[in-house]
């Protein structure tokens, strides 16, 4: 027998029905996986919940939004160059708390710490598992120029109030005081104590709350629970979602600035070499944009994920429910759109500086730009530099750290301190989705991980995407009706601490 004919009468036809088994076998496994898939997505449910029916809360709604005027009129713009600062104003909001919140106010201690913190202890009936309350009372600059009304009046026209901080964050602060002191008033006692604390330079990563945090530390008092600034109560944060969605933040990203540098010879434009350091710069700057950190699912997002993503449409209840086959996808999703989803899902990279030449017929000396990282939770500010430097491999470009802190503690949710908090939403703003989540902002908030793992970000208002705009921007105002949601949930919050 020739080679041909054991060709053509044995090898060729062992050689089909392999192929036609692993076809077979490629489609078997095909079909497992599409079953799988379709399963989990069909048990990709939320659970049933039974609606819960609140009492309704009393109190003056009018003093409270004039409790938020007055404070807002406190014109308490920190700057890192205290020359553009005014303690006067500062001063001013302080003296005024006891004339807009009397009783508890008489019913308080006050102790001041350095960078202009107050902390205010309400005695309750036991010390032993203690609250605390945060705000900041300071605001970033306004350029009255472009306000349609004086930032810093406190002006209130059809049913909105205007002015910087109505939002960012003399609304809390007024909240939750205004409703300790209608609660006071009412004779009530809480069960444990009750801290207020407030920065007056958070805008400036001040030292005040730390300063606070040491206190407690020193003292030996151990919070039940904390509450700041973080989340509130919006649409359209998740994909297929449209119910409103109370967001409740359990931890917090980390912080990096990163400076690029390069240095040359200098010289005239007129007879440039190749590759100024404006070049090398800028391909160092695309390299980190087309090489991105990687994806990770820590855990505040995946609680998210697991929450949001239940009561999403069929097809991102199916990517949701199966990250083990479609991570992929979802990575590429985020990447092409950007925004909040891709900022939790991984550390970002947002260049925001570049200095060159100071003049534009010279070739810099020295070229720089700065990126500003939020840190994933599976990065460091150790890890994030060394993975800048492996994606910039031009020995030219020189990239250190400038400034960064470490992504926050993530806070537990099975625990009382945050069903109190998603009680207190879910009875306030009826109907929403109460959800675990990752604030990639920073706030003062961070530094309470040194000594609890009871730490919340929630901002007690229920915001449209266009009033959030305006936070740190132009025009910042607050709904009326938000002011007065404002404080029934610290109401409701406070009688449960």
């Amino acid at each position: 027998m020739n080679a041909s004919t054991i060709l053509s009468e044995h090898v060729v036809p062992f050689l089909r029905g392999v192929g036609t088994g692993l076809l077979l076998s490629a489609a078997a496994v095909l079909v497992i996986a599409v079953i799988v898939i379709l399963i989990r997505t069909l048990r990709f449910r939320p659970e049933k919940v039974e609606k819960k029916s609140a009492d309704a809360v009393s109190f003056d709604r009018d003093r409270a939004v004039e409790g938020l005027a007055a404070l807002v009129r406190c014109k308490t713009v920190s700057n890192r160059d205290t020359t553009k600062e005014d303690d006067s104003e500062f001063e001013k909001l302080v003296s005024l708390l006891p004339t807009l919140y009397p009783t508890l106010m008489s019913a308080a201690t006050l102790t001041r710490f350095d960078g202009r913190a107050l902390l205010y202890r309400w005695r309750g009936k036991s010390a032993a598992e203690p609250s605390v309350l945060m705000a900041h009372y300071d605001v970033v600059p306004a350029d009255e120029k472009f306000w349609e009304k004086p930032p810093f009046s406190g002006v209130l026209e059809d049913g909105v109030l205007w002015g910087r901080g109505t939002l960012d964050t003399k609304v809390t602060m007024n909240a939750a005081l205004f409703a300790a002191d209608t609660l006071a008033a009412e004779g009530f006692v809480p069960e444990n104590d009750v801290y207020f604390a407030f920065s007056g330079g958070e805008e400036i990563n001040g030292e005040g709350a730390l300063n606070i945090v040491s206190y407690f530390e020193k003292e030996g008092i151990v919070p039940g629970i904390v509450l700041d600034e973080g989340g509130a109560v919006v649409k359209d944060v998740f994909p297929g979602v449209t119910a409103a969605c109370g967001m409740i933040g359990i931890a917090e990203k980390g912080m990096l600035n990163l400076e690029f540098s390069v240095t040359s010879g200098g010289g005239h434009a007129s007879a440039p070499k190749p590759h100024t350091p404006v070049v090398e710069l800028s391909r160092a700057c695309c390299d980190m944009e087309k090489n991105p950190f990687k994806v990770h699912h820590t855990p505040p997002v995946a609680k998210m994920f697991d929450t949001l993503a239940r009561r999403s449409t069929f097809l991102y209840r199916m990517i949701f429910a199966n990250l083990w086959c479609f991570t992929g996808l979802l990575d590429l999703i985020c990447r092409k759109t950007g925004g909040e989803l891709n900022a939790m899902m991984r550390t970002t990279v947002a260049f925001t500086q570049m200095q060159g030449s100071p003049a534009p017929n010279v070739i810099p000396p020295t070229a720089k730009m700065v990126a500003n990282l939020r840190l994933n939770h599976e990065d460091t500010v150790e890890s994030a530099l060394a993975y800048a430097r492996s994606v910039v491999k031009n020995d030219r470009v020189t990239v250190t750290a400038a400034q960064g802190m470490n992504p926050s503690r993530i806070s537990r949710v099975d625990v009382p301190a945050f069903e109190k908090i998603k009680c207190a939403v879910e009875e306030t703003w009826q109907g929403t989705i109460v959800t675990p989540y990752l604030m990639v902002q920073c706030s003062d908030s961070r530094h309470w991980g040194r000594i609890s793992d009871r730490v919340y970000r929630f901002s007690a208002m229920d915001l449209t995407a266009e009033e959030r705009a305006t936070i740190h921007g132009n025009n910042e105002r607050i709904r009326v009706e938000t002011v007065g949601r404002a404080a029934e949930f610290y109401i409701r919050l406070i009688k449960q601490l």
